[in-house]
């Protein structure tokens, strides 16, 4: 072998005997505080996040942990991270792409309310840090993990200062340029993977250590829609309408229907949205949806009117229950009905949940997989009684496709439907140890409780903890654009009245605010007669409720009450009722009348009173016999049955006992035998007043 071929063949033995073809492994310095370093875990070497973040990077990457329990942003806070040892040590490891989660601490009374003017420039001055250390450097901060109303200075400043830092921190993401990782959304509808209401647990740990492992590798599991997108459903009609999704960091999407097309391009925090100009009412749209080689095909698509049904028990009473049921469930054929029936994995009733069942609740788990189906026998039989008689009545009367949503849970209270964020802000004090909490009717209390006798811990989440039934069964719903809502709840907040009046408006808020729709319709059922002390005022409250919540209508059905159920069987009365509201206020039927008798005003004339109502025309009794169920009193709790007797559109009140009368009132018992109705036979609301002077 001449002297140039042992050359040659030198040359290639070492080529192929060394890895030079191997890339060096990217380095990723974790920068932070106790959250970085694994505080909240039992061993931080294999559970904080950056650990894990290791194990699902694999051997190409090498990941350093640079967190430092109780370190702040703040240069002039009580502890700063860039005096710190760890701060050196992640100057030193020069990491190839840098992910920063400081801040926590910076909520300290001690370093926000004094050097809060410092946080953006004290921050910038890290990231400068970082490039110097390692001028290719890709920089990556985080807004900061959630802190709790368990954290023992929640409402005293923490609360607030945290969201001043997280707005501070998208500054910093936009005036430095480098990417920001939302690792609040990965835990805040997770409170008990924070059990201190500040360190993550080892599962919350893998939560963010699965964010950012996206977050750096573009990798968000391809292609992934709303659960709501199935074949045969209805897309709201003539109005924009945006479809979202997630796929793959900067993978291109279209989506198809009809003759529209829109595409668009994946952002690196895998989110994508087009919106699509109204669609025309049809009934066998397809659409496809395509995130580069990824391909969903939805068939029979209809576009029409969608409504989401949602409350407890009687919401979630079936057709195949109702009284009427028998007949109707047979001639229940109705293609362009279609129904989407969300139900619980586990029943609330009372007995102790197995195992599998507290791990899948634990987990926002408690729905069933669901998709769209035409309404049939059999879909109709197992669907809610008053969504089906609702849904019927607009596609009888539109003519058009409707689709049906039903999301009620049996016992759930009003203060699982709410998102967290309002709670935390508006009514903190109700989401405080929620199974003592006297804020909470104590037979819910006492029924989780049942339900969680096998817990492990006591951060076991049950579907009637406050935020709850939002974070697991509203919040998936967030993508998908309905025309309103009807509602019927109460019975489980009907022990405070008072309460309720809060958070039945903070509901009807935090879902206009979900679907961005200010004046999204709510249509709600007033409970019905049951032999429970504290309903009449709470009845009263629902109607005062109604005339102080725009856009909303409240449907009475105290005439269809049964003295010791509290699920009445008589169903359909009360679907169609509520779709007389909607088709009066949404559709235009104006001549429609939406509703029974409801209390105007009063004035006295003498010793009489005079009562004026809204739809009192043709008011007459249910039964043919004299009208039951009004008092009048001079003093506030002395009332005496009071003879009435109808004027026109007025009813005239007198009783030989009261010479003066300022109060009246009608129906005030929990079982109401109450017989004022208009001449659309819709039975009057219940009501107390005082009269006016």
């Amino acid at each position: 072998m001449n002297k140039k071929l042992f050359e040659v063949y030198l040359v290639l033995l070492i080529i192929l005997s060394t890895p030079l073809y191997a890339k060096s492994p990217i380095k990723v310095a974790c920068i932070g505080n106790s959250i970085t370093f694994g505080t909240g875990t039992e061993n931080p070497q294999t559970e904080s996040y950056p650990a894990q973040l290791q194990q699902l990077l694999g051997h190409n990457y090498i990941v350093g942990n640079f967190g430092k329990p109780g370190a702040t942003l703040l240069k002039r806070g009580h502890r700063p991270y860039t005096l710190q040892p760890e701060y050196q040590k992640a100057m030193n490891f020069a990491g190839d792409i840098a992910v920063i989660h400081l801040g926590i601490n910076d909520t300290d009374p001690r370093d926000w309310p004094n050097y809060r003017d410092d946080f953006v420039r004290d921050y910038l001055s890290l990231i400068d840090s970082c490039r110097k250390a390692n001028p290719k450097s890709r920089i990556m901060i985080c807004r900061l993990t959630p802190i709790s109303n368990r954290h023992f200075r929640f409402e005293s400043g923490t609360r607030d200062w945290h969201g001043e830092i997280q707005l501070a921190i998208e500054t910093v993401s936009r005036v430095a340029g480098v990417q920001l990782i939302n690792l609040h959304q990965a835990l805040y509808a997770y409170p008990n993977m924070f059990p201190d209401g500040l360190h993550p647990n080892p599962e919350g740990a893998k939560l963010l250590a699965q964010t950012i492992y996206s977050a750096i590798t573009g990798d968000f599991g391809g292609l992934k829609l709303p659960p709501t997108f199935t074949d045969y459903m209805v897309l709201q009609r003539d109005c924009p309408l945006p479809i979202r999704g997630t796929a793959n960091a900067g993978t291109p999407i279209s989506v198809c229907i009809g003759h529209q097309k829109q595409t668009t391009i994946t952002g690196n925090d895998g989110k994508w949205e087009v919106t699509l100009n109204p669609l025309q009412t049809g009934n066998d749209y397809e659409l496809n949806i395509s995130a580069g080689k990824e391909k969903r095909t939805f068939r029979h698509v209809a576009a029409g009117e969608v409504w989401l049904c949602s409350g407890q028990s009687n919401m979630e009473f079936l057709l195949s229950q109702a009284t009427t049921g028998k007949e109707d469930i047979p001639q229940a054929n109705h293609p362009d009905l279609r129904l989407y029936n969300m139900k619980g994995n586990w029943a609330t009733d009372n007995q102790a949940w197995q195992e599998s069942a507290l791990d899948s609740v634990n987990h926002l788990l408690y729905y069933r997989t669901a998709q769209w189906e035409p309404c049939t026998p059999q879909q109709a039989a197992n669907f809610s009684a008053i969504a089906y008689y609702f849904g019927k009545m607009l596609q009888d009367s539109l003519n058009v496709p409707v689709g049906l949503i039903c999301n009620a849970v049996g016992g759930s209270p009003t203060e699982a439907w709410i998102d967290r964020s309002t709670l935390e802000y508006q009514f903190p004090s109700i989401l405080k140890n929620w199974t003592q909490n006297d804020f909470i009717q104590e037979w819910v209390r006492g029924r989780a409780l049942t339900n969680m006798q096998k817990r492990t811990d006591n951060l076991q989440r049950h579907p009637y903890e406050p935020c709850y039934l939002y974070e697991a069964g509203i919040r998936t719903l967030e993508q998908y654009p309905i025309k309103g809502v009807i509602w019927y709840q109460g019975e489980s907040n009907a022990h405070n009245m008072d309460a309720h009046k809060k958070l039945f408006r903070l509901l009807v808020e935090s879902w206009r605010r979900n679907w961005q729709s200010p004046e999204l319709p709510f249509y709600f059922v007033q409970l019905s007669s049951l032999n429970r002390p504290s309903w009449p005022w709470f009845r009263d409250s629902q109607r005062q409720l109604m005339l102080q919540i725009p856009h909303t209508g409240m449907v009475v059905s105290s005439d269809k009450g049964d003295s010791l159920d509290v699920h009445p069987r008589d169903k359909r009365p009360v679907g169609e009722r509520l779709a007389r509201w909607a088709l009066n206020q949404e559709y235009g039927y104006l001549n429609l009348i939406p509703s029974g008798p409801l209390f105007k005003r009063a004035h006295t004339q003498k010793d009489q009173v005079i009562i004026e109502f809204n739809y009192g025309e043709g008011l007459q009794s249910s039964d043919g016999e004299k009208l039951v169920g009004f008092e009048i009193a001079e003093t506030e709790g002395l009332y005496y049955p009071a003879t009435a007797v109808i004027q026109g559109n007025q009813i005239i009140l007198y009783a030989k006992q009261v010479k003066e009368p300022r109060f009246i009132r009608y129906g005030w018992q929990p079982f109401t035998r109450a017989n004022l109705i208009n001449r659309n036979e819709l039975p009057a609301s219940t009501f107390r007043a005082e009269i006016c002077l």
